[in-house]
């Protein structure tokens, strides 16, 4: 479907996080407003009070979502109602043809995966999928990938570098699956080679974490040419509440975990961890499926554009760069622009005087020749 015939997609909202209950209560009295055959009978719609009720609904959506603490990002990122993949998939990607099976061990519903077309433009698409409803959800596992998920991705990925396939991902996982069946097959191998082949790939690499990228199961998938994060998603190595058992063996210090783990995608960006961030409507994505779908199709436009110029091995120059330069900004490099190799570099008393032996000699020499020269003159 085009994106552009896409209509009426803004949600009815259902479900309120613990510090939207002054929004709730707003929002049903608009609502009661708005409907003549209300409980009082057949009554004249007062439009005066619902443009009141509406501002006082924008002023108190902006005070809130303007100030969000770590922890309550992280609530918005898990909202029920929030886009997943398969709504981005659906509505912004032309003729997607869905691919399925590992070739080892059988079909992962928690990743989805096909190619499309984009502008015209042939991709391959990646969508970790956590369902819409309870059915979906134990369907798609949560979200969470097993082993044969990372291997179908990988089998899909070389498959797209092979022809010169751009690949785009969308990132929203709790984290890997940590059964025993998933460690069995191989989990931390399949992810370990997942991020491998993402290295490796000589095609432009575009990962959007729309809800959560949680852990190594995030990772597997978001090591790209550009880390594009929605503005109320998160990005960890572990949950806040993992996060806070481990070091204070409580889970409810989740606040404290999430501030320090900084998750949040200005955080994030500020690290230089991510490329760029995709404002939300006003009070969450969920809020407005319309604006959200439109900001994110001219982030996926922009940075594909970014790469047409480039050759196989500046994409790949440009990831590899990348990553490097993460956390070496307030180093001793001069230059984290080019860091293309992982060699050290040597220092100058190892360069010059231990290894080269042709210099040793010279100096050896000289301080001989010198030693000569004092005992010749005393």
């Amino acid at each position: 479907m085009l994106f552009y015939n896409i209509v009426n997609i803004k949600i009815v909202m259902k479900n309120y996080l613990n510090f939207e209950n002054d929004i709730k209560d707003l929002e049903d009295e608009l609502e009661k407003l708005k409907d003549p055959y209300n409980q009082g009978g057949i009554a004249e719609v007062d439009t005066k009070k619902i443009s009141k009720t509406q501002e006082d609904l924008d002023k108190k959506l902006k005070e809130i979502y303007s100030s969000l603490d770590p922890w309550q990002t992280t609530m918005v990122a898990r909202h029920e109602d929030r886009p997943k993949s398969k709504f981005f998939i659906d509505n912004i990607f032309d003729d997607f043809i869905s691919l399925a099976g590992d070739r080892y061990y059988g079909e992962d519903k928690s990743v989805i995966t096909g190619f499309a077309k984009f502008n015209s433009l042939s991709v391959l698409v990646i969508g970790q999928e956590k369902g819409e409803n309870l059915e979906t959800r134990i369907d798609r596992n949560f979200g969470m990938m097993r082993p044969e998920g990372y291997r179908k991705t990988i089998r899909l990925m070389q498959l797209a570098d092979r022809f010169n396939i751009p690949i785009i991902s969308f990132i929203d996982t709790p984290g890997a699956y940590p059964g025993v069946g998933a460690e069995e097959r191989g989990q931390a191998e399949a992810i370990a080679k997942s991020i491998e082949c993402c290295m490796k790939l000589k095609v432009p690499t575009l990962a959007i974490v729309i809800g959560e990228g949680g852990s190594g199961g995030a990772i597997a998938l978001a090591s790209s040419s550009k880390v594009i994060m929605l503005e109320n998603a998160i990005y960890s190595v572990i949950s806040p509440e993992g996060c806070a058992t481990i070091l204070w063996r409580d889970p409810k210090k989740m606040l404290d975990a999430a501030k320090a783990m900084k998750l949040s995608a200005k955080d994030l960006l500020d690290l230089k961890i991510i490329d760029e961030i995709i404002p939300e409507p006003l009070g969450g994505a969920h809020r407005d499926r319309n604006l959200i779908l439109k900001s994110v199709r001219e982030s996926i436009s922009k940075n594909l554009s970014f790469f047409q110029e480039m050759t196989a091995e500046e994409i790949l120059d440009q990831r590899k760069n990348k990553f490097l330069k993460i956390g070496r900004g307030k180093g001793f490099n001069t230059n984290p622009e080019s860091l293309s190799t992982l060699e050290s570099k040597r220092n100058i008393v190892e360069k010059y005087f231990i290894n080269d032996q042709k210099n040793i000699y010279i100096i050896v020499g000289f301080i001989l020749l010198v030693a000569a020269l004092i005992i010749f003159i005393l």
